[in-house]
C-alpha cells in the first residue's frame, strides 16, 4: 500500500540525485534547442538561448500546451530571427524528442524480437528524412498554432538531423535515468529490470508529450507508466514512484526556470 512506503535516508539521496539529474536534463534541452538555431545559422548565444529555454519551459503547465513555444518564437524573433526559423526551432524540437525517445524504447524492450525491433527503428530512422519530416512538420504548426496566427510558415530541412537526432537521444536518457532513480528511492531497482523500466519510461513521456489537451503530459504520461508496469512493479511503490517523478520534474524545471530569471547576463543577439 502506498500508506505504507516510507523513504529513508537513501531514498532521500536518490531523490536528490533525480532532481539534479532532471535539472541537467533539461539545460542539456535548452542547450539542443541553441544547437537547433545553429544549424539554421542563427547569431544567438548560448548565455541567451539557454535562459529564455529554461524561462519558458514551465509555461507547458499553462492550458493549451503551445505556450512555451509562442514565448521561445517570440524571444527569437526579438532577435532578429524570422518567424520561419523561430518556428522551425520549436516544432522540430519535439518531433525529435520524439523520434529519440521511440528508439530508445525499441533497443531497451526487452523481449527477444530483434526482427521487429529492427523494423520499428529503421521506420523511426526513415521518418526522421527530411522528405517525411518536413510534412509532420507542417502538420504539427497547424496542430498547435492553429488559428492564434495567420501568417503562412514554410518549412524547409534540407540535410538529415544526425547531431540534433542523437542529443535529443542523450536527452531522453537522462529523463530516463531521473525516473529510475526516483523508483529507486521506493524500492531497489534491479539492473535486470532496467531495460523494461527505460522503454516504458520513453513510451509514456512521449504519450504524455504529443496527446493534446494535456499541459505538460501530466495524467497522461502517469496513466500510460501505470498501466505498462502494473504486472511487473508493485502497485503501491508505482504509484508512488509515478507520483514523486512529477513532483521532481516540475521542482526541477521550476528551479531551472528561476535560476534562469536570476541570469542578469542572458542578453539578446
Amino acid at each position: 500500500l502506498v500508506a505504507d512506503i516510507r523513504i529513508d535516508g537513501r531514498g532521500g539521496i536518490c531523490l536528490a540525485i533525480a532532481l539534479t539529474v532532471t535539472i541537467i536534463a533539461h539545460l542539456w534541452s535548452a542547450v539542443v534547442w541553441f544547437s537547433i538555431l545553429k544549424e539554421f545559422n542563427q547569431p544567438v548565444r548560448l548565455r541567451w538561448a539557454v535562459p529564455v529555454y529554461l524561462k519558458t519551459n514551465i509555461a507547458k503547465y499553462l492550458p493549451g500546451n503551445v505556450w512555451h513555444f509562442y514565448g521561445r518564437i517570440s524571444a527569437a524573433i526579438k532577435t532578429g530571427i524570422s518567424v520561419e526559423i523561430a518556428s522551425l526551432s520549436v516544432l522540430l524540437e519535439p518531433l525529435l524528442m520524439v523520434a529519440a525517445a521511440l528508439t530508445v524504447a525499441l533497443i531497451c524492450y526487452p523481449q527477444p524480437t530483434w526482427v521487429w525491433q529492427l523494423l520499428g527503428l529503421g521506420v523511426v530512422l526513415i521518418g526522421v528524412h527530411p522528405k517525411f519530416l518536413n510534412p509532420a512538420i507542417a502538420f504539427a504548426s497547424k496542430l498547435k498554432f492553429k488559428e492564434k496566427t495567420s501568417q503562412e510558415r514554410v518549412f524547409i530541412l534540407e540535410e538529415y538531423p544526425w547531431k540534433i537526432f542523437l542529443a535529443e537521444i542523450i536527452f531522453v536518457v537522462i529523463r530516463g535515468t531521473g525516473f529510475l532513480l526516483t523508483l529507486n528511492s521506493v524500492s531497489s531497482v534491479g539492473i535486470e529490470g532496467i531495460n523494461l523500466l527505460f522503454s516504458a519510461f520513453c513510451l509514456a513521456w512521449v504519450l504524455g508529450l504529443i496527446v493534446p489537451g494535456s499541459p505538460g503530459g501530466v495524467g497522461v504520461f502517469e496513466a500510460t507508466a501505470i498501466a505498462l508496469l502494473k504486472n511487473d512493479v508493485a502497485p503501491g511503490i508505482l504509484l508512488t514512484a509515478v507520483a514523486f517523478y512529477r513532483l521532481v520534474s516540475i521542482l526541477a524545471e521550476s528551479l531551472a526556470a528561476g535560476i534562469a530569471c536570476l541570469n542578469k547576463n542572458a542578453v539578446a543577439e
